[in-house]
C-alpha cells in the first residue's frame, strides 16, 4: 500500500461524505446502554438502508465487501463527519459476526447476520470471569451436555451492554478434564433464556457500561455451538483478532480528532500568566508529542489494512496497533485533564473530558490486559521464548 487513492477511491470518499452529510444523526448519542440502544439500532438501521451497514462483511452475508483501501476511506470519513459511536452494536458487528462468518454453520449465518446487520438485535461479549480476564483460558464457566442441550452454570463479568443484550457470545467448558487450553466451547446464548441473571455496574466515570450475569441451569441447545465443541479456544481467538486489529479502526481515526480538538482548546483555555496554553512551553512540548504519536498510530493502522489484504483475518500483529492505541487514549485524555486544571471539577457529566479521562482506564484491560498484548507480541510476532505458564 503506497499511500496514495485512485481517481475512483477519490470518487468513492465523496459518495461517502456525501452521504453522511446527509444522514448522520443531529442528535447527541445517549451515553447509558439502556438509553442508548433504541439511538444504536436506529443508527444501524438508517446505515442498512442506505446500503452502508457491514461495509467489511461479504456479499453473501449481506454486506457490502468493500476493499480495505475503502474500508479505510469509510472510517476516515466517519470520524470527520462526527458520526456517533456504534455503541450497543459493536460485539455484533466486530466480534459476533465476523466469528459466525468464518467459523458459524450455514443455519447460525443466515439466523443471525441479516438481523445484526439490520440493527435489530444487540450482542455482548461473555468471556472474562472473576478470576479469568486476562487468563482467559482459566474459565470456570461449566456446561454439560444433557441430550442436545448444555446445561450451563457460572458467572461472567465486565459484559459490556449486557442488560440490553439479545444475545451473547458465550465461553463454556465443556471439558474440565482437558488442559486448561482445550475443552472450551464457543456458544450462542439468548439472552432471555431462564436462569440468567445480569446486574448492571457502574463504572467510575459514572456509567452502567458494564454487567455481571449469573447463569444457573440454563439450557442452551447444542445447536448453537460455533466451531464444534471443544474449539472454542480456536474460535474464540478468531474473535479476539478482530478485537486486536480491525474492530478499532475508526476509533483509533476518531482519536485523531479529538486531539485536533483539544489543540483548539488549548488556544481558548489559559493557564499561568493567563496566556493560552498553547503557547506554554510544556503543554506545546506535550502536545507535538501526543500529535506525534497520533501521527504514528494511523501509519501502523495504514500499514495493517495493507497486511490485512493477504490475510484471512487479522494477525498477532493486531495486538500492536492495539496497545499502542490503548496507552495513547490515555495519553490525549491525560493532557486534557492537565490542560483544564481546576476547570476539571466543574465538567464531570458523561461525554466530558472528564468522563473520556476516567473511562480511558478500561481501555488496557479490555480485550486482553496490555500486559498479555505484551506477551501476543513478544512471543508470536518477535518470536520471544514463551514465558512460563500455568
Amino acid at each position: 500500500m503506497d499511500g496514495t487513492f485512485s481517481p475512483a477511491d477519490n470518487a468513492f470518499r465523496l459518495e461517502v461524505r456525501d452521504w453522511l452529510h446527509d444522514n448522520v444523526p443531529r442528535g447527541a448519542r445517549p451515553y447509558e446502554p439502556v438509553d442508548a440502544r433504541a439511538f444504536d439500532l436506529g443508527w444501524q438501521r438508517t446505515m442498512f438502508d442506505g446500503d452502508w451497514a457491514g461495509i467489511s462483511w461479504p456479499t453473501e452475508y449481506g454486506g457490502r465487501g468493500l476493499s480495505l483501501i475503502q474500508q479505510m476511506i469509510w472510517h476516515e470519513e466517519y470520524a470527520r463527519a462526527r458520526a456517533p459511536y456504534v455503541g450497543v452494536n459493536f460485539v455484533g458487528l466486530n466480534h459476533a459476526g465476523p466469528t459466525l462468518i468464518m467459523n458459524g454453520t450455514d443455519a447460525q449465518k443466515a439466523t443471525h447476520l441479516p438481523r445484526v446487520l439490520r440493527g435489530e438485535v444487540v450482542w455482548c461479549q461473555g468471556f472474562s470471569e472473576p478470576g479469568s480476564g486476562s487468563d482467559l483460558a482459566s474459565l470456570r464457566t461449566r456446561a454439560v451436555i444433557d441430550g442436545d442441550h448444555l446445561v450451563v452454570n457460572g458467572q461472567k463479568v465486565w459484559t459490556s451492554f449486557g442488560d440490553v443484550a439479545d444475545f451473547q457470545e458465550l465461553l463454556v467448558r465443556t471439558d474440565p478434564a482437558a488442559t486448561k487450553h482445550k475443552g472450551i466451547t464457543w456458544v450462542i446464548c439468548d439472552m432471555r433464556t431462564p436462569g440468567i441473571t445480569v446486574r448492571p455496574i457502574v463504572t467510575m466515570a459514572g456509567t452502567r457500561d458494564f454487567c455481571e450475569v449469573f447463569y444457573d441451569e440454563v439450557r442452551i441447545p447444542i445447536a448453537n455451538v460455533v466451531g464444534g465443541l471443544g474449539e472454542g479456544w480456536r474460535v474464540a481467538n478468531s474473535t479476539l483478532s478482530f478485537e486486536r486489529g480491525t474492530a478499532y479502526l475508526s476509533q483509533q481515526i476518531d482519536l485523531a480528532r479529538t486531539l485536533e480538538s483539544l489543540i483548539e482548546l488549548a488556544g481558548e483555555w489559559t493557564g499561568p500568566g493567563y496566556r493560552p496554553l498553547i503557547v506554554d512551553d510544556e503543554f506545546s512540548r506535550r502536545i507535538a508529542e501526543v500529535r506525534a504519536q497520533v501521527t504514528a498510530m494511523r501509519a501502523m493502522s495504514y500499514a495493517s489494512v495493507s497486511r490485512a489484504a493477504t490475510q484471512a483475518q487479522p494477525g498477532p500483529e493486531g495486538s500492536i496497533i492495539r496497545l499502542y492505541f490503548t496507552q495513547l487514549q490515555q495519553s490525549v485524555y491525560r493532557l486534557a485533564m492537565d490542560m483544564l486544571g481546576h476547570r476539571q471539577l466543574k465538567v464531570g457529566a458523561a461525554g466530558s473530558w472528564p468522563y473520556y479521562y476516567l473511562y480511558s482506564f478500561s481501555r488496557t484491560i479490555a480485550g486482553g490486559s496490555q500486559e498479555i498484548q505484551r506477551n501476543i507480541i513478544g512471543e508470536r510476532v518477535l518470536g520471544l521464548p514463551r514465558g512460563a505458564r500455568q
